[in-house]
């Protein structure tokens, strides 16, 4: 199990446990949001950075993540918590793209090139993405 931790002294962890405290459902333990999986860990961040760079507002994130796990009520999936980070990463990619930072075509682009990068990984190496001509790693 992976887990958050913020060693940035001047973040206000008064203010960063409101903002975590907003958020719907957010698996955690007492130490804070805890991760079956590093990919979960990195959406996680990748959700927090872009807000904290202003790309969009923590009511606008936590709207947005509401509206995803909303729709999966909606469509029967169970309230398990098994799926929590998909929904994560969907909200994440509709609101990036709502926003302008990537669009579905990259993000297409991106999903296929890993998925390629993994069939063609051997067992038991790490799956490992080549940097596209023109893009620095």
């Amino acid at each position: 199990m992976t887990t958050l931790s913020q060693h940035d002294s001047s973040r206000d962890p008064v203010k960063d446990s409101e903002r975590l405290a907003a958020l719907p459902r957010l698996p955690r333990d007492a130490d804070g949001p805890v991760f079956a999986e590093p990919w979960q860990a990195q959406a996680f961040a990748l959700a927090v950075k872009l807000s904290a760079e202003g790309h969009f507002t923590w009511k606008e994130w936590a709207a947005a993540l509401a509206g995803e796990l909303q729709a999966a009520a909606d469509r029967g999936e169970p309230d398990d918590g098994s799926r929590y980070y998909h929904h994560w990463l969907a909200a994440l990619e509709k609101l990036a793209t709502a926003k302008g930072l990537t669009d579905s075509g990259a993000l297409l682009a991106r999903k296929e090139a890993w998925a390629d990068a993994y069939r063609h990984t051997p067992h038991g190496k790490p799956v490992e993405l080549r940097a596209a001509s023109g893009e620095s790693r």
